[in-house]
């Protein structure tokens, strides 16, 4: 069945079409249930149709005389038929299960997108969390609305830092404490290597003297660089298998530009687009705006020019339609500028680029930091929630079976939907008791409730509800009306790259579902009755469920 928004869309547009563009057609829903359960504003069309906003909402309403519309203040109120609506959309739902939602909006386009890009030799840090997580959410609901999707784990893996790393390692590693525990190790030795630059001023001068054989791929160089990249690898695989993440489509760094950013900058001269200032190239990006420095003075690229030549690789390897970059807000006007470079070297797809920014993650209202004592690895954090979940657990249901699957589930759950119920360019708070609380909007509420559906439907007989014969409660209708905006959920989310939409959405899901749970009984002496309820929580169930998978969280069956 067709959305019933979009089929009531489709018949006003019937109705205005000689007037009105499909397009302008406003769907609204109102404030309050008792109003109707979608209103039709006609002021806008008072001046092309030369009448007042009340005389055509009662035209829409002779002509659409299958809806019971309510003619209020300018607005047609129209309220849907109940029964038949909830048989087509309960029926849908346990037709098409976790398929329910899906579209094919997408189809026959590509989208590339990159995210979580943590830096090889260096802990999996939170400031990587929200890259992950949204990135991995927006991965999902590209799919979920018919995009073929490429993924990208751009890695930290270039500069001068790692020539630092090479001369520590030579100097104070141990390849025994590298193969037990890569990260620890390659911290101690680059931590190492400050504290004695701090007395030895030259120990700077040796680090850029390896970087610089890094660069021209010396063999010791670059087989020591490669081994810190497999062991950090190794190590984040960790971190993914915890978030569910399997595999990304390429791992390809930052590295792997450094002889190709040199061909951006040539192509740039040969346009004629640059110019020189105090010895760097740069492109003029106009008035009032920071130009881009495209080469340094000693020759060297930098991390744009690096950028521009991996987008035009990529458009190469991928022909994509849109490509998104989760990276934090303040990279801001670097994307701004690879956009306007882009342009003005002549390439037509400046417009695909898309820069998904998102906020800080914040403990008592400060940023995440090692330094000032807070928990900055992203191991450690998961960890501790899953252990805070344990003694939840543990505390309410001792006996639960596969309690140790449910717990992660739970811990990692939380930590997850946490971060993608706020729209991602605010900062989030972490306070590890607030986010594992059963109640309130956070993970482990949607978790309990997907499980408190999936114990009541193991009564569910599957026999057909005689909807004739039934009348419908406004509990009852608010959740089917709920279910019925999922698939709208998603597109909406993916047209503005916003996963909360959906979290937001879950969560008031699982509120009516709740309500409903609280003021009736699902198992009623009416078997007509108990089987539609039934059919209600089957269907609660395989949305919430849908719903937090799509945002990268699993839901246990019980609790």
């Amino acid at each position: 069945i067709m959305n019933i928004k979009q089929h009531l869309k489709e018949d006003v547009y019937n109705v205005l079409k000689d007037y009105i563009k499909k397009e302008d057609i406003v769907i609204e829903k109102p404030k309050m249930r008792e109003m109707g359960d979608y209103a039709l504003p006609c002021f806008t069309y008072s001046k092309v149709l030369k009448k007042s906003p009340n005389d055509i909402a009662n035209t829409i309403k002779e002509k659409l005389c299958n809806y019971e519309i309510n003619v209020v203040n300018g607005y047609a109120n129209v309220f849907i038929n109940k029964k038949e609506f909830s048989k087509n959309i309960l029926d849908k739902i346990a037709l098409e299960k976790e398929e329910f939602g899906s579209s094919k909006i997408g189809q026959s386009k590509t989208v590339v997108i990159e995210y979580s890009s943590p830096n090889i030799a260096k802990p999996f840090g939170v400031g990587h969390l929200r890259s992950t997580v949204i990135g991995e959410a927006l991965k999902n609901i590209c799919i979920k609305t018919g995009y073929n999707v490429y993924t990208i784990n751009y890695l930290g893996d270039y500069g001068t830092q790692f020539g630092k790393l090479i001369y520590a390692y030579k100097t104070w590693g141990n390849a025994e404490a590298i193969k037990e525990n890569p990260i620890q190790e390659l911290k101690r030795v680059y931590v190492k290597f400050h504290e004695e630059a701090e007395k030895n001023k030259g120990l700077e001068d040796e680090g850029r003297k390896w970087f610089k054989k890094l660069c021209e791929n010396d063999k010791e160089a670059l087989e020591l660089w490669n081994w810190f990249k497999e062991e950090s690898l190794k190590d984040f695989q960790k971190t993914y298998d915890l978030l569910g993440i399997n595999k990304f489509d390429s791992y390809t760094g930052e590295s792997y530009y450094k002889d190709l950013a040199n061909d951006v900058v040539e192509e740039i001269e040969k346009k004629g687009i640059s110019k020189i200032s105090e010895g760097a190239t740069i492109v003029d990006l106009g008035e009032n705006k920071t130009p881009a420095l495209i080469k340094k003075s000693d020759g060297t690229t930098l991390y744009i020019t690096r950028d521009i030549a991996a987008l035009i690789d990529r458009k190469n390897k991928y022909n994509f339609d849109e490509i998104l970059y989760v990276v934090g807000s303040e990279q801001t006007l670097h994307f701004e500028q690879i956009k306007e470079v882009l342009q003005k070297m002549g390439y037509d797809y400046f417009d695909s680029i898309h820069h998904i920014g998102f906020g800080m993650v914040l403990q008592d209202g400060k940023k995440m930091s090692t330094r000032g004592g807070r928990t900055a690895s992203l191991n450690v954090l998961l960890d501790n929630s899953i252990e805070l979940a344990k003694k939840i657990i543990e505390e309410k249901n001792p006996n639960l079976p596969n309690k140790d699957e449910v717990v992660k589930q739970v811990g990692v759950g939380a930590v997850i939907f946490n971060d993608l119920k706020n729209y991602r360019i605010n900062d989030i708070e972490f306070k590890l008791e607030d986010i594992l609380k059963f109640e309130g909007e956070t993970g482990p509420y949607i978790q309990y409730t997907c499980a408190r559906a999936n114990s009541l439907i193991k009564k569910l007989k599957n026999n057909s509800v005689d909807y004739e014969n039934l009348e419908i409660n406004e509990y009852e209708w608010n959740v089917i009306f709920r279910l019925n905006e999922f698939e709208e959920t998603i597109l909406k989310s993916k047209d503005n790259y916003d996963p909360s939409l959906i979290a937001k959405y879950i969560i008031d899901l699982a509120q009516d579902f709740n309500k409903l749970y609280a003021n009736y009984k699902f198992i009623d002496e009416n078997e007509n009755l108990t089987e539609f309820r039934l059919q209600i929580a089957y269907a609660t169930k395989i949305v919430l469920k849908e719903g937090m998978r799509l945002l990268g969280i699993n839901a246990p069956d019980e609790m």
